[in-house]
């Protein structure tokens, strides 16, 4: 079974990512949850992207290399919650070991360059989505696309931003558990690493 790597939110590294974790591992994974925000944690939206903001794009980036590293290697899948998958998508076009891509709640902008080996992608996103907008996704499905990576997007029609946090108003249980069923079936398909 594949290594994961799980990066957090905006909100910090909140108990809903260790629960996300914990799903992972009892199906055999191994799991990886980088705190990039040094233990803190926010109550809002708002105060999570201040921390965001104090911290900085290139040094969450840096951190989550500093992370990741020691297991990419192995080759690991990255994964992330909103900022979090922003993050991992990041990361995991820059990994030619990379062995798939799990996005919960965010996507990232695509460098024009950005090219994989049919890199398997999995999207699960609310529908709709003031943080990811229609446009927005059509966009960035054509450009994973042109990039070569293999893309799923599931839309979860009147599910919050971050639908699978119990702690946090968006929370929406049957959305929630279609995607770490849908999430969990598409970790076991993945095949041993390949040279890329």
């Amino acid at each position: 079974m594949p290594t994961v790597v799980m990066f957090h939110s905006a909100y910090g590294p909140r108990p809903a990512v260790e629960e996300a974790a914990g799903r992972l591992r009892e199906a055999g994974h191994e799991v990886h949850t980088p705190d990039l925000y040094g233990g803190r944690t926010a109550g809002t939206v708002e105060e999570g992207m201040a921390i965001k903001d104090e911290i900085g794009r290139d040094e969450l980036l840096r951190r989550a290399v500093a992370a990741t590293a020691p297991l990419s290697e192995r080759g690991v899948v990255y994964a992330g919650f909103s900022l979090g998958g922003a993050i991992a998508q990041n990361l995991a076009l820059a990994d030619t070991r990379a062995r798939g891509l799990l996005l919960l709640h965010g996507t990232s902008d695509i460098p024009e360059d950005a090219a994989v080996d049919d890199l398997p992608v999995q999207l699960h996103v609310a529908d709709p989505d003031p943080f990811e907008p229609h446009d927005w996704l059509n966009a960035w499905y054509l450009r994973m696309r042109r990039a070569g990576a293999d893309v799923e997007v599931h839309r979860y029609p009147g599910a919050g931003h971050l639908f699978t946090d119990p702690g946090l108003p968006d929370h929406d249980g049957d959305a929630a558990e279609r995607t770490w069923r849908t999430a969990l079936a598409f970790l076991a398909e993945l095949e041993e690493p390949a040279d890329r």
